[in-house]
């Protein structure tokens, strides 16, 4: 666990290390200062109101199983947490997701096709996972990273301004090398912040196993999971593909830099590595 954590400080520091080299670069500009405030201004609403958002765009609604809410108020309970509202997605693709900005003002949103492919111990697996996302902030972690990559392009984009300046200008080394940076920090910054991502799924898991000390639930309600995404893999907006505990998307070779989730394999050998 405490490697998980100090990979996600390195990253969130190289993200901050890009920004600031960005800004040195590029000098003031009151243009990118009004930006940036805009950019703040946006993840920060995007902090308080995500869930309401996503929650709406999947027609979640309040889950009524009394045997499920138990089930959630015993983890929450064994996780130290309150119990996070939760709601049932109607679709029967089988998946999950938490949402929320701080243990507080969390929910816990499961399909109808999750509930009804797993077993009572494996949903309960699935459930501890998002209450560990709860529990560690990730929402709050990937908001900070959102809005330095955000502020990154934004500087970027002032780069490649500045570069077809000084084409224009005639200095042409200095142009390509501004260039240069507008095109390839933005990149680095996206592959950073989906390493973020991929470093919470793994933290969630080990706190999710270790909260009801079954890692082994777990590890089955993933291999079940992924198979059943991946031949009826569900609908809705890919830029919340982070939220759920499986990757409604696939992707081989280099696209794996680009995904949100590791691959499943890994995170059930992980699993299965955990000594409780």
């Amino acid at each position: 666990m405490f490697i998980s954590q100090l990979k996600t400080t390195i990253l969130l520091a190289s993200l901050s290390a890009i920004l600031l080299l960005l800004g040195y670069l590029i000098g003031s500009y009151n243009g990118l200062t009004i930006a940036l405030l805009i950019a703040i201004t946006f993840n920060i609403i995007t902090y308080f109101f995500s869930d309401k958002i996503v929650l709406a765009m999947y027609r979640a609604k309040p889950l009524k199983d009394e045997s499920i809410k138990e089930l959630i108020r015993s983890v929450a309970h064994k996780a130290k947490i309150p119990m996070p509202k939760p709601y049932i997605i109607p679709t029967m693709t089988p998946n999950a997701f938490a949402t929320g900005r701080n243990p507080r003002h969390a929910a816990i949103a499961l399909t109808e096709g999750i509930i009804s492919l797993l077993s009572k111990e494996e949903l309960k697996g699935v459930i501890a996972h998002e209450i560990a996302h709860i529990k560690n902030r990730d929402i709050l972690i990937q908001t900070i990273a959102a809005t330095i990559a955000t502020a990154i392009s934004y500087i970027a984009f002032m780069l490649r301004f500045a570069a077809f300046t000084s084409s224009r200008d005639r200095d042409s080394g200095n142009a390509i090398a501004l260039l240069a940076l507008g095109i390839l920090t933005p990149i680095i910054a996206m592959i950073i912040q989906l390493a973020i991502s991929r470093a919470r799924e793994y933290l969630a898991d080990e706190t999710g196993a270790r909260i009801i000390k079954n890692p082994i639930a777990l590890a089955n309600a993933l291999m079940k999971l992924e198979q059943a995404n991946r031949f009826h893999p569900m609908r809705g907006n890919p830029t919340t593909s982070s939220l759920f505990i499986v990757n409604p998307f696939s992707a081989r070779g280099l696209f794996t830099l680009f995904m949100t989730h590791p691959p499943i394999q890994k995170r059930v050998e992980r699993l299965k590595r955990i000594k409780i």
